[in-house]
């Protein structure tokens, strides 16, 4: 299918999801491919993770006039080496997303409700949150808690964070879409920062992201 959507968030951040349907030759020959994502690729040896990559650079392509090269910081965020834009990049076996902000820092987190989220509760969730799981919903409301703090994990872009004891999801009405209140405490306890995050359900996919 290629481009799945491109949205004009109201907060000056762009998102964008394409949904990986072709196959890795067809990718290949969309995108037009840095020398050292070439390398990458060729050293990557799951195919699966290989379309991914593609996908992201279709959506780079897509986004930006010029081209754009993509590096990592050692934490593993991405960051464009040409350009100050902020960006977060997630993907899954069937779809890519790239949130970006000219200015502020973003999280994003992208997840197929197909999977399994029963073990989150235990390694990432406080005994709050846990009290407040639906009991009808509780896989999806599991993936919404994780994706959440995946988002606001990747936005700190701190390393040794503890989900269940730093990052507080406050209780929320599970729906097709919504908004997400969140506090992040720092480690030494002496400052926390709070985040409004947004949430949408599609496809069998749930979808977070925060911007600020």
């Amino acid at each position: 299918m290629g481009l799945y959507f491109t949205r004009e968030l109201e907060d000056n951040a762009l998102l964008a999801v394409w949904e990986i349907t072709e196959s890795e030759a067809e990718l290949i020959e969309i995108c037009s491919l840095p020398n050292s994502e070439k390398e990458d690729l060729q050293i990557t040896k799951s195919e699966s993770r290989r379309k991914e990559r593609l996908a992201v650079r279709a959506l780079l392509n897509n986004l930006f006039d010029g081209k754009v090269y993509l590096g990592h910081h050692d934490n593993g965020r991405p960051f464009l080496q040409n350009s100050i834009v902020e960006i977060s990049i997630s993907h899954t076996g069937r779809f890519a997303a790239i949130l970006t902000h000219p200015e502020l820092n973003v999280g994003l987190d992208l997840e197929s409700l197909k999977r399994d989220f029963s073990i989150v509760e235990k390694k990432a969730l406080s005994k709050k949150e846990i009290d407040d799981l639906s009991e009808k919903n509780r896989n999806t409301h599991l993936a919404i808690y994780w994706s959440a703090k995946e988002a606001i994990f990747k936005r700190m872009s701190l390393s040794n964070i503890s989900f269940a004891d730093q990052i507080e999801i406050k209780k929320f009405t599970l729906k097709d879409k919504g908004e997400i209140d969140a506090v992040f405490r720092f480690a030494d306890k002496q400052k926390e920062s709070e985040f409004e995050l947004k949430y949408e359900l599609f496809e069998n996919h749930v979808m977070v992201w925060v911007v600020g």
